[in-house]
């Protein structure tokens, strides 16, 4: 593992911590508790997003009919992880505050602390391989053939 994807695997982990120190630390209606948003948007998501990109870039995207636009494949490849990394963010959000609301423990900061768990729980993951990560299925023998020997 490079420094390079350690650094992009601890980011979400990361920026969850800062919100939680955000909002302890900041005053209600400082700036910088728009940090809080920004992970709540896309913090868990991109952490899981990270884990299965490999086997979400395998699926390419159908090329233009136009030849034009050469960047296309790479473009929506980056804006497809770049939404679900939003969607999955979002999605588990509504799905923590819901668990915590029906616990009757609702609170906003532990809403944070549940998403950065989750978020450092995704950047603990390995990714899968890149060449396929599964093997082939075996083939089922047929069935002996009537009068053979075997």
């Amino acid at each position: 593992m490079t420094g390079r994807s350690l650094a992009a695997r601890l980011l979400p982990p990361f920026a969850g911590c800062c919100a939680i120190a955000a909002t302890l630390l900041l005053p209600d209606g400082s700036p910088l508790r728009a940090l809080v948003a920004v992970f709540l948007l896309a913090g868990p998501g991109a952490a899981v997003v990270h884990v299965c990109a490999p086997a979400l870039r395998r699926q390419r995207p159908a090329a233009p009919a136009e030849s034009w636009d050469t960047g296309f494949e790479r473009d929506s490849g980056r804006l497809e992880l770049l939404v679900l990394a939003v969607f999955l963010s979002v999605s588990a959000a509504v799905i923590c505050a819901t668990a915590l609301l029906a616990a009757d423990v609702f609170s906003g900061l532990r809403v944070l602390v549940v998403l950065t768990a989750l978020s450092a729980v995704a950047a603990c993951v390995p990714r899968p391989a890149a060449g396929g990560g599964r093997a082939p299925a075996a083939r089922a023998s047929s069935p002996p053939q009537k009068g053979s020997a075997t």
